[in-house]
């Protein structure tokens, strides 16, 4: 099963912390280790820019990962990946995640599951680079996005177009995946996925899958917020909630909107 990350912030966030703990599960604490992935919205006018790094080598031994662990990453949205290959050979094109242009804005998506007889009908603009299932499925998503709205519509009536577009696709399979455009970040849940909201008073964490501590007191303003979305829990002394099967929640500003 592949790793999702995703982090969505109120201000701009340092991701180092979690994304050096997340890194260890490709090839340390975990076996994932065919190839990973992290894209981060920057810039003026509303985070349009986007900084975007994949390789397909494991993140735990990948030179641009430690790259990325050493590069003072602030975003206020982030989505990360590492890969545990189902379908599609261990190759750059097939690592997560993926970035597609719509309504003059990037789009970032990242799935972990797997999913079974999915052959959907890509008749637009959005077409696979690589082979891969997930892909397949985020060109699909955009495709129908684009259909559905002649222009770029509220982060709520997104949400509602994609509540009725992914049961069409989580019915082949196993469909967790982490969706932004540097606006929100969407996260649904076939199986397994946690998330957290840190907000003032802010405490100390705990890695747990690194020997790494942090008070965020000492690093955030008394205004910060950030959603955490991950995979499996990345700390072992905060309370982190789990997503109910089949649950798509969107967040803005650092909580769920």
């Amino acid at each position: 099963m592949c790793q999702l990350l995703g982090l969505n912030c109120n201000n701009p966030t340092d991701a180092t912390f979690s994304f050096s703990g997340f890194a260890q599960r490709a090839g340390v604490t975990d076996h994932h280790g065919d190839g990973w992935g992290i894209a981060f919205f920057e810039g003026s006018e509303q985070d349009r820019g986007l900084r975007h790094f994949i390789d397909h080598l494991p993140a735990s031994k990948s030179p641009v990962a430690e790259l990325i662990r050493q590069y003072p990453i602030k975003s206020r949205n982030v989505i990360a990946h590492i890969r545990k290959a189902t379908q599609g050979v261990v190759a750059l094109e097939n690592c997560h995640p993926f970035v597609r242009e719509l309504w003059g804005r990037y789009w970032v998506f990242a799935h972990n599951g797997n999913l079974e007889n999915y052959q959907p009908n890509l008749h637009g603009n959005f077409k696979p680079v690589g082979h891969t299932d997930s892909e397949e499925a985020f060109c699909w998503l955009m495709q129908e996005l684009a259909k559905s709205h002649a222009s770029v519509p509220s982060v709520a009536e997104l949400t509602l177009t994609l509540r009725e577009l992914v049961p069409q696709v989580a019915k082949h399979g196993t469909f967790n995946f982490l969706l932004s455009n540097g606006q929100a970040l969407w996260a649904h849940a076939s199986t397994h996925l946690w998330y957290i909201e840190r907000q003032y008073p802010f405490a100390t964490a705990t890695l747990s899958d690194q020997d790494m501590r942090i008070n965020f007191a000492e690093h955030a303003k008394p205004d910060d917020r950030v959603a955490v979305v991950v995979t499996a829990p990345l700390t072992t002394d905060e309370v982190w909630t789990e997503f109910k099967p089949g649950e798509l929640k969107v967040f803005v500003e650092g909580r769920e909107a």
